[in-house]
């Protein structure tokens, strides 16, 4: 609790001094401003840890300047995430480990420099083809191959998501300080309808966690005294309080842009998460009249949508959005085999989370939730309507949470011990129920197939003797 409340008060405090930080309309003082801020954040947080910070942004600042372009992206992600690394550590190595908050901080510079080096790549590879009837780059492609040490440094330790996010592009951050838009948008109003809930999610949170708090999975009373029905259904709670958790965090760090202007573009542009506008012309837009803005860019999570999607599949669109985003431009689409990008991906992602166990049994067990999922709704819920579809798909979101629960438990245990403690306390039932779902929804289609093949061989040979006695009339 100690570390949540000064992780609130940090929030807190960036999101006051976004006020203040907006008004600045000199590009040149708002770097300087935004930055020194961002400074005194880490500093607060980390101290001396601080250093690890510096030398990678340093490291990774000469890697994308001064490395080929065309390989300087692959070059800065081994860095960063071999350093990622490192940085957990050098605990086992006999000295101090850094601060919760710092591995924060870490994760998030680490997506920034490694997204910045992909961004100056794709700038790059765009100068090499022929222009035709219209230039081939954009303003923003053009800072990208123009970048240097200073630019760098500020888009690293800008206070805007330097804590914990949301991620944001070298593009989108540069928008903010050379375009219009912050001075325009109604950022007061957007900060205070996604305060507005962020009390609930809160006080949700503290009750439950009050009521069943995820220690007592760890104690001895729990697997001697508590039935086997009890110890299973505790995953449910658990995981209620990590997501009311991660939606207040999540909540306050967009804040956090919103009241600085960042992200913030005309709703024409038809922004999406992470990425920014769609449309390549919005630096031309007139903003001199009336004009509706959005945030969407820095939107990291939608709750509602998370909350009462029916799949599995579909709730991990709306989770971490932004960091979505980065895995799937950097990691996914560039990953040269189709047949592997989704276990790498998800591989990355749980390393960038940490190095505890829990995350990959948790990250890495969803490729083989997906499948089953996938399975039921086309043996099912696909064709069904009515109530019966209702019914269905009731079910299946029962089965989204408690998958999540399952898996989550892992997450949030995060040690080998622990976790298999507690999974052989409740006989594996959620491996072995995957499994046996898994076989017979195999079994079932296997039959339906069979079935479709003897009707159509049937049909055929019904037309064929027709066909015969036309003849033989």
């Amino acid at each position: 609790m100690k570390d949540d409340i000064i992780y609130l008060v940090l929030l807190g405090s960036c999101i006051g001094f976004g006020q203040f930080y907006r008004k600045f309309s000199d590009p040149e003082q708002k770097k300087l401003i935004g930055t020194g801020f961002g400074l005194l954040v880490v500093l607060s947080v980390s101290g001396f840890h601080m250093l690890h910070m510096l030398f990678c942004y340093l490291v990774s600042a000469l890697l994308i300047i001064y490395v080929s372009r065309k390989v300087c992206h692959l070059a800065c992600f081994g860095f960063m995430f071999g350093y990622l690394f490192f940085f957990r550590s050098i605990a086992w190595l006999g000295y101090d480990a850094p601060p919760g908050h710092t591995n924060m901080i870490q994760m998030i510079l680490t997506l920034k420099l490694v997204g910045l080096a992909f961004e100056v790549n794709s700038a790059f590879t765009k100068s090499l083809e022929k222009a035709t009837d219209k230039p081939t780059l954009s303003e923003a492609d053009r800072a990208l191959l123009k970048v240097d040490m200073l630019d760098i440094f500020h888009y690293s330790f800008n206070y805007v998501g330097v804590l914990t996010g949301p991620y944001i592009t070298f593009k989108t951050y540069r928008d903010a300080i050379y375009l219009p838009f912050s001075g325009k948008a109604d950022c007061i109003g957007a900060t205070v309808e996604k305060l507005k809930v962020i009390p609930l999610y809160a006080a949700l949170f503290l009750l439950v966690s009050y009521i069943w708090p995820l220690q007592y999975a760890t104690s001895a009373e729990f697997y001697e005294e508590r039935s086997f029905v009890y110890r299973l259904m505790y995953v449910w709670p658990t995981f209620f309080i990590f997501r009311m958790r991660i939606y207040t965090g999540i909540l306050l760090s967009e804040c956090v842009c919103t009241m600085a202007g960042v992200g913030a573009y005309p709703a024409i542009c038809a922004s999406k998460p992470g990425h920014g506008p769609s449309k390549e012309d919005y630096a031309t837009l007139d903003t001199s009249g009336e004009m509706e803005y959005s945030f969407e860019t820095v939107r990291n999570i939608d709750v509602i949508n998370t909350e009462r999607c029916w799949t599995f599949r579909e709730a991990m669109k709306y989770w971490n959005m932004c960091v979505q985003y980065w895995m799937a431009m950097y990691v996914y689409k560039r990953f040269p085999s189709k047949k592997y990008r989704t276990l790498v991906t998800l591989a990355v992602s749980a390393i960038w989370h940490g190095v505890y166990a829990g995350y990959y049994f948790c990250i890495c067990g969803a490729p083989f939730y997906l499948p089953i999922e996938d399975l039921y709704i086309k043996l099912f819920i696909k064709d069904a309507t009515g109530q019966r579809r209702t019914v269905l798909n009731v079910l299946c979101w029962i089965s989204k949470f408690f998958a999540f629960s399952y898996l989550g438990i892992a997450f949030l245990l995060l040690t080998v011990d622990k976790i298999w403690y507690y999974y052989s306390s409740v006989y594996y039932f959620g491996y072995v129920l995957w499994i046996v779902l898994y076989v017979v929804g195999v079994m079932i289609a296997k039959q339906r197939k069979a079935h479709a093949k003897r009707g159509a061989r049937s049909q055929t040979d019904t037309s064929t003797s027709s066909t015969t006695t036309i003849k033989q009339d």
